[in-house]
């Protein structure tokens, strides 16, 4: 409850958790909190956003120039933000050190952000978890389990306008929905941008049919019994996976 709502969270009861969320919408200010005011005054603004995450430098490149051409044809205000893995620290860094070399977006240069992102949307699935909203009939518990999966499986995006989140999606449906612009720019006039861009990639995000994974450390002692795939909605199979990673994964080490 401190990683998601801080000092307000107090007595950190269920009840009080439960209070909390009943409040909660799925919006960005919602995943980025008060951990960055650029952000929040490009929300303030209106603007489009891109928050993208991953370590694959290519995906990075060509994600971020598509995404810039395809503003630049619609002519509509894009952002875009970095947030990195929760994971994989030292690929992050790198990663970071190419985007800031050639421009391609705004990062989050203290990496630490970085990591209180990511604690951040996992304390929200336990959240979850511990109030027995682990279904599909929870909008904001589908979306955290989404992205979460996203970034076990790579690259990936989510598009704001302003506060309003429109859609976020693995990195090949999200690379290619701005580089097909030509193919779906024709229905703007009558739908707006910001449908036009949703319907286009959910359609591509639907024929992709990618499968979402979560990992639980058995020391966390925080597993559910059973959980349904965001994507399907079908009941999700459990297996026991023994992994060897030398890059540190702890809390505060982790950056």
């Amino acid at each position: 409850m401190m990683w998601i709502w801080g000092s307000i969270a107090f007595p950190f009861t269920i009840a009080r958790e439960e209070a909390l969320w009943k409040d909660e919408t799925w919006r960005l200010e919602l995943l980025v909190s008060g951990m960055d005011p650029t952000i929040l005054n490009w929300v303030r603004d209106q603007k489009y956003i891109f928050l993208y995450g991953g370590d694959d430098i290519e995906w990075i490149r060509k994600f971020t120039n598509n995404a810039k051409a395809m503003a630049s044809a619609a002519r509509i205000p894009l952002e875009m933000a970095y947030v990195g893995k929760s994971k994989k620290r030292e690929n992050v860094r790198r990663a970071i050190a190419t985007i800031n070399v050639e421009k391609l977006s705004y990062f989050w240069e203290d990496t630490s952000v970085i990591w209180y992102f990511w604690t951040r949307l996992e304390s929200m699935l336990y959240s979850k978890i511990q109030l027995k909203r682990a279904d599909d009939q929870d909008i904001i518990m589908i979306q955290i389990k989404k992205l979460l999966s996203y970034d076990k499986d790579g690259s990936w995006a989510l598009l704001c306008k302003g506060s309003n989140i429109l859609t976020n999606g693995h990195g090949s449906t999200m690379l290619q929905t701005p580089a097909d612009f030509d193919l779906w720019k024709e229905h703007i006039p009558s739908r707006g941008f910001d449908l036009s861009f949703k319907d286009y990639h959910d359609k591509l995000h639907v024929a992709a049919n990618n499968c979402c994974r979560f990992e639980f450390p058995i020391g966390a002692g925080r597993i559910p019994e059973g959980m349904r795939c965001p994507e399907c909605h079908r009941l999700m199979e459990k297996h026991i996976a023994f992994l060897c990673c030398h890059d540190k994964t702890g809390l505060l080490e982790t950056y």
